[in-house]
């Protein structure tokens, strides 16, 4: 167990231990004793969130006194750090960021040399560090920092590579929200300069506005310019750019499951398919029978991008992703990528000449609902006997046609519950009932 790292990194209320910039300088430290080491260079990035001018000093100051280097990129989308690390032969990339979360929130992602996510041993030695004291190196081995300038333009560049020459969006009208997030710069550019017609939302940020009217959380403000605007597609991102959720035609808002859907029918269309494709515990059953239709490999794994690329190097596939909007495209890029993964779809509408509706054709969903309930501290609610008894008792009502699911969430102090089968009042009932349950267990533990 680790004290400080979760399923994505470090997150928390800013201002709150240990999103503070004393932990920061800290932390910033305790990387660069680790990642020194292999290299001396590490490179920072960070989303339109204004905490993060604080926090990349704090963390710049930290590494150099390590005796590490440090690349700083300004704004950019995680994705994009993660493939700026590899490129710049750093020995590790940060990210300051939160994701979806609200702009009081901030956090920070590690990336490897290879672009992927540090090993559970590297956050292990960093958090060894953190709890030592913390020395200055020498006068004459202090690390150096260094601003890059271009990497908006590489990181552009490197997005339209992997959409393929000859190949042009040109005669299509895509709305794309940027959740005023750390996309805004980067987004419009790739897929107005592939040659489509591109209407930005959610491109003016003021480092308080990050995912508080748009974005892949908050999809309706896109629903509403698709159809204003009679737009083929709309893309949302979300502040840090690693989540997608798409808008058809007709306004109906498509997530991670059709997105995998449709790429993973598209590459079998054109025989670039190989092995098959990692869902989540979240993924809806219908997804899971659409592939067994089509005879797609289907393989879940628990909640979080970090398990969904652990299970494709498990099975050696290269296609995975949440419903959430996280898509991995591991032929292409090392994470989760959600302009890539746009591209993808947008390559599907392009060489099959079909609307994205017409793409999801096939694709029948069991009714789904999530609901979340905060609490002051995370607890597994598998482990509550009460919840024991309510799942048991749901599972019975479901008679085999549908999932029952509860657990903690890795990033916010939430119990999600979510129930899936063939009828909506089933499924509401259920989920009502499994609420009142968890609300049961916390309160009982509120007054122990």
């Amino acid at each position: 167990m680790r004290k400080y790292f979760g399923t994505d990194g470090i997150r928390g209320k800013v201002g709150s231990h240990p999103i503070t910039p004393e932990f920061m300088l800290k932390l910033g430290w305790a990387a660069g004793q680790v990642f020194k080491e292999h290299d001396k260079k590490i490179l920072i990035g960070k989303d339109t969130r204004i905490s993060g001018y604080m926090f990349e000093s704090a963390l710049e100051s930290g590494i150099v006194a390590a005796g590490a280097d440090v690349r700083l990129v300004g704004p950019m989308p995680t994705p994009a750090i993660a493939y700026l690390t590899r490129t710049f032969r750093a020995s590790a990339g940060i990210v300051i960021s939160a994701s979806h979360n609200p702009y009081t929130d901030n956090g920070i992602k590690f990336f490897s040399a290879e672009g992927g996510k540090i090993s559970d041993e590297l956050e292990e030695r960093i958090e060894y560090f953190l709890e030592q004291p913390m020395v200055v190196v020498d006068s004459d081995r202090i690390g150096r920092a260094r601003r890059i300038d271009d990497a908006a333009g590489r990181y552009v560049e490197y997005c339209k590579g992997t959409f393929p020459i000859g190949l042009q969006l040109s005669g299509l009208k895509i709305v794309v929200d940027c959740a005023d997030g750390a996309t805004y710069h980067v987004a419009p550019k790739v897929f107005s300069e592939l040659g489509a017609e591109v209407i930005s939302i959610g491109v003016n940020p003021d480092g308080l506005n990050i995912n508080e009217f748009s974005g892949a959380t908050k999809p309706e403000l896109l629903r509403k310019n698709v159809l204003a605007e009679e737009a083929d597609i709309g893309i949302a991102l979300d502040g840090d750019g690693d989540r997608l959720i798409l808008v058809d035609r007709n306004g109906v808002v498509r997530d991670g499951d059709d997105i995998l859907y449709i790429i993973a029918n598209h590459l079998m269309r054109t025989g670039r398919f190989s092995g098959g494709v990692v869902g989540t515990l979240m993924s809806n059953f219908g997804l899971e029978l659409a592939f067994s239709e089509t005879g797609i490999g289907f393989s879940r794994a628990a909640v979080g991008d970090r398990y969904v690329n652990e299970k494709l190097v498990q099975h050696g596939w290269v296609l995975g992703g949440e419903p959430s909007g996280h898509i991995v495209c591991k032929s292409i890029t090392t994470t989760g990528d959600g302009i890539i993964a746009a591209l993808q779809v947008l390559r599907a509408m392009v060489e099959e000449e079909k609307s994205l509706d017409e793409l999801l054709v096939g694709l029948v969903k069991f009714p789904q609902k999530l609901k979340n309930i905060r609490v002051a501290k995370r607890f597994v609610p598998n482990e509550e006997p009460a919840l024991q008894k309510a799942i048991a008792v749901a599972n019975e009502r479901l008679n085999g046609l549908g999932r029952v699911l509860l657990r903690a969430s890795g990033t916010e102090p939430l119990i999600r519950v979510m129930v899936e089968g063939r009828e909506d009042e089933t499924v509401d009932e259920l989920v009502d009932y499994l609420v009142a349950e968890v609300e049961a267990v916390v309160s009982s533990k509120m007054a122990d």
